[in-house]
């Protein structure tokens, strides 16, 4: 069988592969991993437990819950939040571990369940092999006293919205801001932190019904917020995606600011202020090579990681960092979350924004993005990207060709028999060129049809 926990959490069709009946098993098998297993002081181990707007998060919640106090789990209901609360929350109780139950950036059809261990910390995969091994055997069953309790979590958004004040290096008076919440988990949180930080708020997709999350909103569909911007002659805009642990930008012109440029806002304001640990950023293999450059003019260098917040993370444990991310807009403040925050981002965003009495289009030109191609190869051996030499070879001679004006990555697919194709050049048509020419490489020499003769 495949493993049922992906690259984050247990996701799919709700009702479809994510029943009722699996979630109470995920829960029950939770509640002995990090419950009980984890939990030495004698008494029941405590878990948070939030999700985002979608109508199925309600019977999976239901679920969820059920399972973890049938389990002999005390369970603190904190209703919508957005990821990043969970996790902070997490913590902040000193639970011993936490539940969040959202599909992110998928439809509303979709949703999934991610588990967080004590401290708000993301899962190894060793310990999603012990839950998923956990859910063969039978599960723990106390009775009388023993059975868990189910409380609501009342003070959850406003415990996360003071941890979010807490960060900020300068308030948000004078600025206006639209807000897109994807109608999703930040609809609520996230117009009252950016209000009690001080801006003038304008908010957009904050009207969740269970089946809009995403829907034409959102970090994943940024033209209604750039229209928004313009129309209200607003400072900026800032986008959440279905649970907010992403965000991205828009200026006051409606051009977007993606997560590098943020990144790289970010990373000099701290290096700046003397708060970026050992002047480094950690990201994604890939981002921008403008991040790169720019960075390094700056006195600040790149530590890369394989694609996926969760590496991002092992890189920042790894060295101890406090500032890493992607380009899709998870951004992680290891000394404030444990996660990526949108919420969080966008407020020091905006913040810089305030701070500097620049507007974001001019902090965004810290970097110049190179034109960057993607070709996704579909029906080639993946498995071969590493071993054939014809490919190194044109790889080598794209390489050669750029020099350091540009780049060349080739990323087999985790699951799909995909080979992406990606090229950074100085102009675009060098780059599409290029693209295309080892694009059709890879079909040619990784061709599956070749490969099984």
């Amino acid at each position: 069988m495949s493993r049922l926990f992906g690259t984050d959490g247990v996701r799919g069709l709700a009702n479809g592969l994510l029943t009722a009946e699996l979630a109470m098993q995920l829960a029950q098998a939770a509640a002995v991993v990090l419950g009980h297993d984890r939990n030495s002081n004698g008494s029941r181990p405590r878990a948070v437990v939030a999700r985002d707007p979608r109508a199925s998060g309600e019977f999976i919640a239901a679920a969820v819950e059920a399972g973890l106090s049938s389990s002999g789990v005390d369970v603190y209901d904190a209703g919508v939040l957005p990821t990043p609360a969970a996790a902070y929350l997490v913590a902040d109780l000193n639970a011993d571990f936490g539940v969040m139950i959202s599909a992110s950036h998928n439809p509303a059809p979709d949703n999934g369940i991610k588990f967080f261990a004590r401290g708000g910390q993301k899962l190894p995969d060793d310990v999603e092999d012990a839950i998923e091994a956990q859910m063969a055997n039978e599960a723990v069953r106390p009775t009388g006293a023993d059975v868990g309790r189910i409380q609501r979590f009342s003070d959850a958004e406003d415990r996360y919205i003071v941890h979010l004040l807490g960060t900020l290096p300068h308030n948000l008076n004078g600025l206006t801001v639209v807000l897109d919440c994807a109608h999703g988990a930040a609809s609520g949180c996230s117009p009252q932190v950016f209000k009690d930080a001080g801006a003038n708020v304008i908010v957009i997709g904050a009207e969740p019904d269970g089946l809009n999350i995403n829907d034409g909103v959102g970090s994943t569909h940024l033209g209604p917020l750039k229209e928004a911007v313009v129309k209200h002659g607003a400072d900026l805009g800032i986008a959440h995606d279905g649970d907010a642990d992403r965000c991205l930008a828009v200026d006051h012109e409606g051009n977007e600011v993606d997560g590098d440029q943020i990144m790289a806002i970010l990373a000099v304001a701290l290096k700046d202020s003397g708060k970026l640990k050992d002047d480094v950023l950690v990201a994604t293999v890939m981002s921008n090579l403008g991040l790169k450059i720019a960075l390094r003019e700056a006195g600040i260098s790149i530590r890369e990681t394989a694609v996926g917040d969760r590496y991002v993370l092992e890189g920042m444990r790894e060295g101890g960092f406090n500032l890493g991310g992607e380009q899709s807009g998870h951004v992680i403040f290891s000394d404030y979350a444990t996660t990526g925050d949108g919420l969080l981002t966008g407020l020091q965003l905006a913040a810089q924004v305030a701070l500097t009495k620049k507007p974001l289009k001019e902090l965004a030109t810290v970097m110049t993005k190179l034109p960057q191609v993607l070709i996704n190869v579909k029906g080639v051996d993946r498995t071969q990207v590493g071993s054939s030499e014809v490919l190194a070879q044109a790889v080598a001679t794209a390489e050669a060709t750029l020099g350091d004006t540009g780049r060349v990555l080739l990323r087999p697919s985790g699951t799909e028999p995909v080979v992406r194709v990606m090229v950074e050049a100085g102009d675009e048509e060098t780059a599409q060129s290029i693209a295309e020419h080892l694009a059709q490489v890879v079909r040619t020499e990784l061709a599956l049809e070749l490969v099984s003769e």
